[in-house]
C-alpha cells in the first residue's frame, strides 16, 4: 500500500492499495481506490490529485499505469483534467439512502409496537416432536407437487379445530393453505378482481398494509367505513356500493370492539342481497381474558363469508402459516392463484402443524399464554391509570394490544414524536385512518414486553406527555 500526499496545500490524503498478486490489472486497482475515496467523501469535490509521476514513483509502477487509471476515472466523470493544470475531483460522495421507517423508531428503549407476539415462548420441544413424527411417517407422495389447497391432513386438522374453538362451519374441501394472512388476502382479492369486483370496503381505522395495498394495486376502489365502539357502522356499509368488505368482527383492529349479533346479521343480509363477499379477518380471537371468545361470523353464513386465519398471533409469525375457509364457488380459483404464486406452501411445515393441532399442542400453548398476556395487559392498564389517567382505554379485554384515546389538548403526532425523543416507540391511530377523525389515540402492543418494561414504558410516556403539555403552555 502506498500513502500519497498531493502537491497542493488544499488537497487531502489519498490512499491507494495495490496488490500485485490480484487478478485485476494494476490500473484498475488504482482507479478503484481513488473511486472509493470519492464515493466515501474522503476526497472532496475540487480536490487536486498528485501528478501521475508522483504516484507512479511511490507505488513502484510505470507512469503509464497511473495515466490509464486517471483516464478511466475522467471518462467515468469522477475526475477532470486540463492540459497544464492539476487533475481534480469532479464528483461528490454517494449520498446515504435515508430509511424513512427508521425515523419513527427510537435509537434504543421500549417499543410498544403492535404485532410482536412473544416468540420466545414458542413451544419448540412440542413442535420438534411433531416434525420428527412427520419426517418418519409422511407418505412419499406428499413430498411431490401438491395442488394449491395444501395437504389433506392439515385441512382435516384445521376444520376440527376451528369448528370446535371458533364456531366455524368448515369442511376440509373448503380450506386453502397460504403463507400467512398477507398472501391469503392477496390471493382472494386477486380472484375477486378477476371476477369483476370494483370496490372493497374496509373498516376505518384498519391496517394500512395487506388488504388496502393489495386492493389498490389490483385497481379496486378502497372505501373506508367508520367504526364505532362495537365495530363497523352497518348503516354506512349499506351506502358503500361495495363488492366485498373486510372485517375484524371478533376484535376490531385497532379499537377492540366486538360486532354485535344484530350487526353481524345485518352485514350478512347486506352481502347476500348484493351478492357481495364478507372477508373475516380472525387475527387474535383466541386471546380473550374475561370471557369466552365470540364465535366466527363464518359459522353463520359459510357461503357468504371467507374466513382468514393465521398462526402468527397464536404461535409465531415466522411460521408463515395461514388459511382461508372459502365458499365452494371460490375455492378452485383461489387454489389456482396459489399454484400460480408459489406452487404451494411447504409440505413439511403443513404436516407438522397438522400433527401439532391434532396432538392438542395449540390448546396447551394457548392455555399457557393467556394468563401471561393478561398479566401484561393488566400491568399496562394499571400503569396508565396511575401515570396517565386521562388516556382512556377502549375495547374488550382481548388480543395483544390496547388502544387509548387522547384528551383533546394532546396532539397525537406531537405525543408520538416526544415519546421517540425519550427512547419510546408507540404508534398513533391516525396513520391507520382513511379519513381524518377525532380524537387522536395511541396503540400499545404489550405481548413481547415484561410487566416491568411495560410500567417503565408508561413512565417514559408520561414524561413525554408532560413535555408536550409544557410546550403548549409556553
Amino acid at each position: 500500500m502506498g500513502r500519497i500526499r498531493t502537491n497542493s496545500s488544499t488537497a487531502e490524503d489519498l490512499l491507494i492499495v495495490v496488490d500485485r498478486s490480484a487478478a485485476d490489472p494494476l490500473h484498475r486497482q488504482i482507479a478503484a481506490s481513488i473511486r472509493g475515496g470519492i464515493r466515501a467523501g474522503r476526497l472532496r469535490l475540487g480536490t487536486s490529485l498528485p501528478p501521475t509521476r508522483t504516484i507512479a514513483a511511490d507505488l513502484g509502477v510505470s507512469r503509464g499505469v497511473v495515466v490509464e487509471a486517471y483516464q478511466q476515472l475522467v471518462a467515468e466523470g469522477y475526475l477532470t483534467s486540463q492540459a497544464g493544470g492539476y487533475t481534480r475531483v469532479a464528483a461528490g460522495p454517494v449520498p446515504t439512502p435515508v430509511d424513512r421507517r427508521a425515523e419513527d423508531r427510537p435509537a434504543a428503549g421500549i417499543d410498544f409496537g403492535y404485532g410482536r407476539t412473544d416468540v420466545s415462548s414458542f413451544p419448540r420441544a412440542a413442535w420438534l416432536r411433531s416434525a420428527r413424527a412427520v419426517l418418519t411417517t409422511a407418505p412419499n407422495e406428499h413430498f411431490a407437487y401438491l395442488d394449491g389447497r395444501g395437504v389433506p391432513e392439515l385441512h382435516a386438522a384445521l376444520t376440527d379445530y376451528l369448528n370446535r374453538v371458533r364456531g366455524t362451519s368448515a369442511r376440509p374441501e373448503n380450506v386453502v393453505i397460504c403463507n400467512g394472512y398477507g398472501q391469503g388476502i392477496a390471493l382472494l382479492i386477486q380472484v375477486l378482481a378477476a371476477r369483476g369486483a370494483r370496490r372493497l370496503a374496509v373498516e376505518d381505522p384498519s391496517p394500512d398494509d395487506d388488504a388496502r395495498l393489495v386492493a389498490a394495486a389490483a385497481g379496486l376502489d378502497v372505501i373506508g367505513i367508520p367504526v364505532g365502539p362495537d365495530g363497523i357502522l352497518v348503516e354506512a356499509l349499506e351506502q358503500a356500493d361495495a363488492d366485498a368488505v373486510v372485517l375484524t368482527p371478533s376484535h376490531q383492529w385497532p379499537t377492540g370492539g366486538v360486532l354485535s349479533a344484530s350487526a353481524r346479521a345485518h352485514v350478512i343480509d347486506w352481502a347476500q342481497r348484493r351478492g357481495a363477499v364478507v372477508i373475516e379477518d380472525d387475527y387474535d380471537a383466541e386471546y380473550r381474558y374475561d370471557r369466552s371468545p365470540i364465535g366466527a361470523m363464518q359459522g353463520l353464513a359459510p357461503d357468504t363469508v371467507v374466513y382468514c386465519g393465521t398462526a402468527s398471533k397464536t404461535l409465531a409469525p415466522g411460521l408463515r402459516l395461514g388459511w382461508l375457509l372459502a365458499p365452494a364457488h371460490l375455492v378452485d380459483d383461489i387454489a389456482a392463484a396459489k399454484v400460480l404464486a408459489d406452487r404451494g406452501s411447504p409440505v413439511i411445515d403443513q404436516l407438522t402443524f397438522a400433527d401439532f393441532l391434532t396432538r392438542g399442542e395449540v390448546d396447551r400453548h394457548l392455555r399457557r399464554m393467556r394468563p401471561v398476556y393478561r398479566r401484561r395487559r393488566d400491568a399496562l392498564l394499571a400503569a396508565l391509570r396511575t401515570r396517565l389517567p386521562d388516556l382512556k382505554p377502549v375495547g374488550v379485554a382481548a388480543g395483544q394490544h390496547v388502544v387509548t384515546w387522547l384528551p383533546r389538548d394532546l396532539d397525537e403526532a406531537a405525543v408520538v414524536a416526544a415519546a421517540a425523543r425519550h427512547g419510546l416507540a408507540v404508534q398513533g391511530v391516525s396513520r391507520y385512518r382513511l379519513s381524518p377523525a377525532e380524537p387522536g389515540g395511541l396503540i400499545f402492543g404489550y405481548a413481547n414486553l415484561s410487566e416491568r418494561a411495560i410500567t417503565e414504558g408508561v413512565d417514559v410516556l408520561a414524561d413525554a406527555v408532560a413535555e408536550v403539555r409544557a410546550h403548549i403552555c409556553r
